[in-house]
Parts: structure tokens; C-alpha cells; sequence
């Protein structure tokens, strides 16, 4: 079963966190089910760009972003090469090691 490393963000994982993942599961879905709380205000649809994070490592072993995550992303803060969209980004055999930015460009910020 592959695992995902969360490297910790101040507001979201202060310790850091390292928990077991499915294969096809999106990045999303297993920081939620770990209660990692990233924030995801158009509830997976790939509407907006709030869930954005880095993988910095098994970055290859995903499905490479569609058009639509793309265009997504380009609004997303402190955008880099290996940024995904954590609800479209879906987990393969490969371990990943993510990133959380510190900040999103959500407006409203809602509970989940």
C-alpha cells in the first residue's frame, strides 16, 4: 500500500503526518480521511485552485494534469514545476512526499 508523507504546515499539520493511501484515490481524499484538513472550497470538482499542493517526491508516478487542472492551477499561489491540484491528483504504487502551501487564494473559507 503506497504512503503519503505530509510535510508540515503550520496551520493544517503542524508535525507532519505520514499515513497509508488506496491506488486511485486522489491526494485530497486521503488528507481528509487522515484529518488533514486542506482546504477544497468547490468540493473536488476542479473549480478552483484552494486544494493546490507541491509533491515533492513520486511527482512522476502520477497521471499528468489535464487542461482544465492547468488552467486551475495558474491561479493558484506560489504555483511550482511539480504543483498538482490535490483532488485531481490521484495516487499511484509509488510513495509521495506533499507539500501544503502555507496559503490559498480562497475567499471563502468554509467548513467541511
Amino acid at each position: 500500500m503506497p504512503k503519503i508523507t505530509f510535510l508540515p504546515n503550520e496551520d493544517i499539520c503542524p508535525e507532519g503526518k505520514t499515513v497509508e493511501a488506496k491506488e486511485g484515490e486522489s491526494i485530497l481524499e486521503v488528507a481528509l480521511r487522515n484529518d488533514i484538513e486542506i482546504d477544497h472550497a468547490c468540493e473536488m470538482s476542479c473549480a478552483c485552485s484552494t486544494c493546490h499542493c507541491v509533491v515533492r517526491q513520486g511527482f512522476d508516478s502520477l497521471e499528468e494534469s489535464d487542461e482544465q487542472e492547468d488552467d486551475m492551477l495558474d491561479k493558484a499561489w506560489g504555483v511550482e514545476p511539480q504543483s498538482r491540484l490535490s483532488c485531481q491528483a490521484r495516487v499511484s504504487k509509488a510513495d509521495l512526499v506533499v507539500d501544503i502551501p502555507r496559503y490559498t487564494l480562497n475567499h471563502a473559507k468554509e467548513d467541511h
